[in-house]
């Protein structure tokens, strides 16, 4: 049985990040929704990379993931925090000990003001740390603690891609995907 991933997307994301984590699961076999949070499904990243999204966020939120996963970037990140039914899903993500990550400014801003990171060990892009309070910053480019993955940016978005992979899958698929990437 294949392993699904959500990736929430808003304009103004990160491109980087999301094409990459995209990518790798993909590569990993893992079923990856994009879902926008936009009124249609085609959103502009940050750099202005068009994507068009799979489904409306509002319409998949019932269903059942292995992984929820929030690309950063400006403002893509903050129209993620402030979408409700997103951090409604993430919250009970979480709560069900299943799978949640967020990469550069989303944990800062989105999965803080999700309150899903107390206590735990984390990382976002550093210039954001200082958002932070109820978790532990830690200035590492990927940081897994329980079932919160978090990741420090644009530069880190392969490493992260890969933990995500690891933690979905395994190890030896993660070891794979590497592989046949050259990495």
């Amino acid at each position: 049985m294949s392993k699904r991933a959500l990736i929430a997307v808003a304009d103004g994301v990160e491109d980087l990040e999301c094409v990459t984590l995209i990518d790798v699961l993909r590569r990993a076999d893992v079923e990856v929704l994009v879902a926008s949070i936009e009124e249609r499904r085609m959103i502009t990243c940050a750099r202005g990379t068009r994507l068009t999204a799979d489904a409306m966020l509002v319409d998949v939120l019932a269903q059942d993931f292995d992984l929820i996963v929030l690309p950063g970037g400006m403002p893509g990140a903050q129209h993620l925090a402030d979408f409700e039914p997103l951090a409604e899903r993430v919250r009970k993500q979480a709560k069900a000990g299943e799978l949640f990550a967020g990469i550069c400014a989303a944990p800062a801003l989105a999965l803080q003001s999700y309150g899903v990171l107390k206590q735990r060990r984390m990382t976002c892009y550093p210039a954001f740390s200082d958002r932070l309070s109820g978790c532990t910053f830690v200035d590492e480019a990927v940081v897994v603690d329980g079932n919160c993955i978090t990741s420090q940016g644009p530069g880190t978005a392969l490493a992260f891609a890969l933990t995500l992979v690891e933690q979905l899958v395994g190890r030896g698929t993660r070891n794979e995907v590497a592989k046949a990437m050259l990495v």
